[in-house]
Formats: C-alpha cells, sequence, structure tokens
C-alpha cells in the first residue's frame, strides 16, 4: 500500500477492553482537531480478562501485539511507545488542595502550573498510601481531574497569564491497586512496547463525551464496557467523583449462555445482533440449529439489564451526593443494547430523552482518514486515551536498581535517590557514614568527638559513575554500591586542651612538676586513658594534701605545714604551694612509689621528687637512699633494640623504663602508644626481669 506523510509524533492508544483491544493511532492538529491515521479491533480469543482484570498476561499480550502489527501496517511506521488506560475496577479516590507559593509576585506560566498539579498528585498519593497503610496493598495513581484553581484564594478558571503570590488547586486523584496496574503493564511490555501514558477509562472517556462547556451542568458519564460500567460526575464546571461498578456487557452476554445453551462466543454474536437483525440464527452446544427474533433475545436479558442499570443508577446517586445527577451519557458497547438507556432513565427518575448513547455527536472535531468509519460511542474512550497523552503525563517508569526491576511513578523529576528508596535502600547507607561519636564532659561543660567519615556510596546509571540527584529515565539500570563507615572515634586525656601545663610543688624546699590530676567518672587516669562514650572527665589545678601523702605512703602529722600554715588532709596544694614535712630517717624508701598498683599522673610525679628534697635539718634522707641496701640491683632489658641499664631498685616495673630510656611521653608521636614485653602487650605495671624484650613507640 502506499503511505501517507504524517507529523514526526503520533500517539498510539490502545483500550485494552475485557472482550477486545481496540488500537488508535492519530495525531492533534491543532487545540480541537484529532486526527486518526489508523484504527484496529480484534477481540480476546478466550476470557484472558474478567471485569477489567488481566487474567492471563500472554494471551493479552498476544492480542496486543497482532492490532500493533496491524496498525505498523497502516502507517508504515514502527510503533514502539503507546498510552493506555485501566478500568476503574477497586478504584479510590483522593481529594485534595495543593498550593504553590511564589517568593515575589509571578506571571503564572504552564509549568507553574503542572507543578501544582504534581504537587497535589504528591500530596494525595501520600493520603491514600496513610489510609491503606494497614491493607498491605500499594496503590498506585493512574489519573487526577482539576476541580478548581484559585489564584490568590480566589476561585479561577484559566491560571495562565495571571501575577499571582500564591495559586492553589482542588484535584481528584485516581488510583488503582498495583496487581491491576502491574497486569497492563506486564502485557504492553510482553507485546515490546513502551507505555508512555496511563489513564483511567472513565477519565479518557470524559474528557470526548463531555467538554469543557457542558461541566457547569451536573451530568454523570457512564462507559459500558464488558466487564465493568465506569462512571464520572460534572458539577460547577468541573468532574467531581469517579466510580464503578464490576457489572457491564459481559453479564448480559452470559445471562444468553444460560437461557439458550450456547458457548459464551456465540451468545456475544447474538448480542450485538440484536442490534442490526429482526431474526437471529444460532446453534446451540447440543449442535441443534435454532431461529429467534431479535425480540425474544432482548425479553430473556432485561432482568439482567435491569440489573445492571439499577446498580449504575444507585452509585451514581452515591457519587452525587444522595441525589440523581440531571442528565446522563452513555458511551462503551455495552450500553449499546436496546432497552439499556430507558432502564437507567427509569432507575434515575429522569425522563428518557434525558439518558442518550453519545457517540458520533461528540466526535465532529475527530476527523478519520480511513474510509467507512462510523462514528459510535465504541470510539470515544479509544480516541479519549490519545488525547490524554496531550493533556497529562502522569505515567509510570520502571528501573532496575542493583538487579530488582521496580516501578516509579513519573512526576518528571525522579532521581536515583527516589529509585534507592523506592527499592528499599537504607537511607544512611546511601551517604557516607561516620564512626563511632564520643561524648563525654570536661568540669561539666559538654564536648564530643567525632569519628572518622567513611566512603560515600558509589551509583551507576547505565555503568556511567553519576551522583545521588542525578535524573533518571525507563529502563535505566542502576547500580549502588552502600557507603562506609569510617573509624570509631578515640581521644586519649592528653589530647585535651585543658591537659596542658604541670602544677609546681615545693616540697621539703624543693620545687617539682607534676602534671595536673586527672579523674574520668571520678577515678585517676593517666594521659594515655582513652576516653569513652559518657565519661566524665574533671582536671584540677589542685591536689589534696591526702592525695599527696597517699601517693609518697606517708601518715598524716599535725606538724605539717602547708605555706607555713598547719594543714589539714582536705587542704588543696595549687601551684607554689609549699608543704614542710618532718621525715625520720626509717621511714622513707626510694622506692615507695613503685608500689602503687596503677601508675598515675600524680603518682609519676611524687615518683620523681629528688631524694634530697625529702631532707631536713634533722635527717640525711639523701644517705640512706645512696647508701647500698639489702636486695637493691642493677637490671638489663633490650628496649627498641638497645641494651638499657636499670639501677637503684629491688624490682622493676615498665613505667620506670622511662627513668634510664630517652622517651618522650609529653608531645604526642601518634594516635597510640605501643607497649609490649617480649612481643606480648604491656602495661605500665607490668614487672621486667632480665633480658626482657621491650618495643616502645608511637603508631598512627
Amino acid at each position: 500500500m502506499e503511505y501517507k506523510r504524517y507529523p514526526e509524533h503520533l500517539v498510539f492508544g490502545l483500550d485494552i477492553g475485557t472482550r477486545s483491544v481496540v488500537g488508535t493511532v492519530g495525531y492533534r492538529e491543532n487545540n480541537n482537531n484529532f486526527i486518526v491515521v489508523a484504527q484496529y479491533m480484534k477481540e480476546h480469543e478466550t476470557r484472558a480478562m474478567i471485569d477489567g482484570q488481566i487474567h492471563d498476561i500472554t494471551k493479552v499480550a498476544d492480542v496486543i501485539r497482532a492490532v500493533k502489527i496491524q496498525l505498523e501496517q497502516q502507517v508504515g511506521r514502527k510503533l514502539t511507545d503507546v498510552c493506555i488506560a485501566a478500568a476503574g475496577r477497586i478504584l479510590k479516590t483522593v481529594a485534595v488542595k495543593a498550593d504553590y507559593e511564589f517568593p515575589s509576585e509571578t506571571v503564572v506560566n504552564e509549568e507553574h502550573i503542572h507543578s501544582l498539579d504534581l504537587i497535589g498528585v504528591e500530596k494525595a498519593y501520600d493520603t491514600i498510601r496513610a489510609e491503606l497503610e494497614s491493607d498491605h496493598i500499594h496503590y498506585y495513581c493512574v489519573g487526577y481531574s482539576v476541580i478548581r484553581y484559585y489564584l490568590n484564594d480566589y476561585t479561577i478558571l484559566k491560571l495562565e497569564g495571571h501575577k499571582a503570590n500564591k495559586i492553589s488547586t482542588e484535584l481528584i486523584a485516581t488510583f488503582l491497586p498495583d496487581e491491576v496496574v502491574d497486569g497492563l503493564y506486564a502485557a504492553v511490555e510482553k507485546a515490546d512496547l513502551q507505555v508512555a501514558n496511563l489513564t483511567l477509562e472513565p477519565i479518557a472517556a470524559i474528557n470526548i463525551a463531555i467538554p469543557d462547556k457542558f461541566r457547569l451542568l451536573n451530568i454523570a458519564l457512564v462507559d459500558v464496557g464488558a466487564g465493568t460500567s465506569d462512571i464520572s460526575i460534572t458539577k460547577d464546571g468541573s468532574i467531581t467523583a469517579y466510580g464503578m461498578i464490576p457489572y457491564a456487557g459481559d453479564e448480559i452476554t452470559e445471562a444468553i449462555v444460560q437461557k439458550y445453551l450456547v458457548v459464551f462466543n456465540e451468545a456475544e454474536a447474538m448480542k450485538t445482533a440484536c442490534l442490526r437483525k429482526k431474526n437471529i440464527t444460532f446453534k446451540d452446544i447440543m449442535g441443534i440449529k435454532h431461529k429467534i427474533t431479535s425480540q425474544e433475545v432482548l425479553e430473556s436479558i432485561d432482568d439482567t439489564i435491569r440489573k445492571i442499570t439499577k446498580s449504575i443508577a444507585d452509585k451514581i446517586i452515591e457519587l452525587n451526593g444522595g441525589k440523581p445527577v440531571s442528565a446522563v451519557f452513555v458511551v462503551g458497547g455495552g450500553g449499546k443494547i436496546t432497552g439499556f438507556a430507558g432502564s437507567l432513565a427509569e432507575y434515575l427518575g429522569l425522563s428518557y430523552e434525558r439518558v442518550a448513547l453519545r457517540g458520533e455527536e461528540v466526535l465532529q472535531e475527530i476527523t478519520f482518514l480511513q474510509e467507512k468509519i462510523k462514528k459510535d460511542p465504541l470510539l470515544v474512550t479509544p480516541i479519549g486515551i490519545c488525547l490524554n497523552f496531550y493533556d497529562q503525563k502522569n505515567n509510570f517508569i520502571f528501573v532496575n536498581v542493583n538487579g530488582e526491576r521496580i516501578k516509579l511513578y513519573d512526576n518528571n523529576k525522579l532521581t536515583i535517590v527516589d529509585a534507592a528508596l523506592q527499592v528499599g535502600f537504607p537511607n544512611e547507607k546511601l551517604f557516607p557514614r561516620r564512626g563511632k561519636t564520643i561524648h563525654y564532659t570536661i568540669n561539666g561543660t559538654k564536648r564530643m568527638v567525632r569519628g572518622e567519615l567513611g566512603e560515600a556510596s558509589v551509583v551507576k546509571r547505565n555503568g556511567e559513575v553519576v551522583g545521588l540527584s542525578h535524573p533518571i529515565e525507563l529502563n535505566d539500570r542502576i547500580e549502588i554500591i552502600e557507603s562506609t563507615k569510617g573509624s570509631d572515634a578515640v581521644y586519649m586525656v592528653s589530647q585535651l586542651p585543658e591537659y596542658s601545663g604541670t602544677i609546681s610543688i615545693i616540697f621539703n624546699g624543693k620545687t617539682i612538676q607534676c602534671p595536673k590530676f586527672v579523674l574520668a567518672n571520678k577515678k585517676l587516669v593517666s594521659g594515655f586513658y582513652n576516653i569513652q562514650d559518657n565519661d566524665e572527665i574533671e582536671i584540677l589545678n589542685y591536689y589534696t594534701l591526702e592525695q599527696i601523702l597517699e601517693f609518697m605512703d606517708l601518715e598524716y602529722k599535725e606538724t605539717i605545714l602547708v605555706n607555713n600554715m598547719t594543714a589539714s588532709l582536705e587542704d588543696k596544694i595549687y601551684e607554689n604551694f609549699s608543704i614542710e614535712y618532718e621525715l625520720p630517717e626509717d621511714a622513707f624508701e626510694e622506692e615507695y612509689a613503685s608500689s602503687q598498683e596503677e601508675m598515675n599522673p600524680a603518682a609519676q610525679c611524687i615518683k620523681d621528687i629528688p631524694a634530697e628534697s625529702m631532707g631536713n635539718s634533722n635527717n640525711n634522707i639523701h644517705n640512706l637512699q645512696t647508701e647500698p641496701s639489702s636486695g637493691i640491683r642493677d637490671m638489663y632489658i633490650i628496649v627498641n633494640g638497645e641494651s638499657v641499664k636499670l639501677s637503684k631498685k629491688k624490682n622493676y616495673i615498665f613505667v620506670d623504663i622511662f627513668d634510664f630510656y630517652p622517651f618522650n611521653l609529653s608531645t604526642l608521636g601518634g594516635s597510640k602508644l605501643i607497649t609490649t614485653i617480649n612481643g606480648e602487650p604491656a602495661e605500665f605495671t607490668s614487672p621486667l626481669k632480665d633480658g626482657d624484650v621491650v618495643e616502645l613507640y608511637w603508631k598512627s
């Protein structure tokens, strides 16, 4: 065939119905006129769909593929993207109001209005998720309709072009369960198509059947398909409600099956024949041939028609606030059966002329390039699906995250983060994580030391490394490698700014330097103490007399003078205070400090007091300490590969090394001090013996 030239972009719409699949391809020539360049309909060979729900995805996909191939042959072009609509099965609706405020007075444009609509949809989405959280059913938005717009809180028909500080909208968003939407997507994709737009069947139908100029009236639109009858209500210029009942044309067909004992497809043919023939010939399942009048068939299905129309009337009254509407428009093949419109009018209490089929009269602005196309109610929804593409792009997209295929509602601003959250990827593992933080107090003031920061997560989109805020598109392959956690915080007392400096004390006329007194949770610690979480650290600028005497293993005497005044045990010894203590010759030995089980800054400073500083006019302590005494011995050890002699003590512990080996403890040379004896970790109080091999160094 000879192909005609069409615009570059053609819209392909599919009405995937319970009984058949109708495909339409066309383009909008201007804001009012739509050109249909190709159309094709194919019925399901089996009942692969029931009540608008796909039951056999493969069989439905086969029908879709057949329709697609026929349309491609008609237009001479490959079709890859398609617009679809979902029936209102288990439909949920949410009415919301959303606001969009500008920093200053701004001329409203189309982008502002679109953003406002999306804010409303997101708000409705949050509402439905909160309301149905306990049901464990995931719902997705398949369309929305604006009830009204506001300009600076005043109602307005059109926002575009006006100046505003604030714009608002009231809209109805419609939601369907996950399985309904997933089934449609799966069938379409199995037919080698991608969904370009998804809407709801009543939304698609109403945009054709009830133009804006009619929506000031209280009108109901009923789209009677094979499995469902979808309902929408207009009033005061807006669509105010959507609904659905699970009864439609198939109910009528099944009544014929039961009455005349025929297979479903034969019954369907009998039903449609009633529209154009006076007599109908058929063969039942026993192989017997029959000939009856169309009137007989219509009489046999009258009760079923009344059941369906009563259910529709009741739903319309419910959606309309408890009262009938002023008029009803009926579209769809199921509503074409004789008597349907009249029965619906009767149950609504309307005159017969107020309930009418809508077909040719609402398709006046639709041009068909194909020959011999009859404009009837069957075509309203398929064309409405195509036109909805121009009005709303509210579809879902599928992406692959770490091997898992997920579906996202496309709000035109999706990023890697949205996909990660949808798949349940922990938010904290997207960003660099710090190691454990230490919280402590220093003299009552709260402090904290943060752990080190780990590495950020690595994100790849289609193999390329990107950032978390990178936009995503349909069928993207996303790989996320979680972030790492940094090292926990490590902080020593000696690193505290308050720890620097010493306290000078004059003992028996000699000046000694002592580090400041440090308490962790009321216990004495050294500068090498690693501060723990919730520690209470105190750094004092004094010692008590009791502490000094305790570390020197001296008893309290009433003759002790502090700054030339008698002192009690509780008296505080500050910088440059003097202490005078009268010692008997046999009461003091050089090794008094090494008898302490735990070394600490205060004990260390007392241990290092020169022996002569302990003397007075009545005692010669110096001579006492330098004279050989029983048990005093020298010892040789290896420190960092160097032989070191320890002398003048009976027993030696690790801390004694610092008296004989040059090692600077006052300045940190790394984050951790390593101390070992013969390869095993050692404490400052660990005992030493001849020949021990010692390692002593700072580790970064």
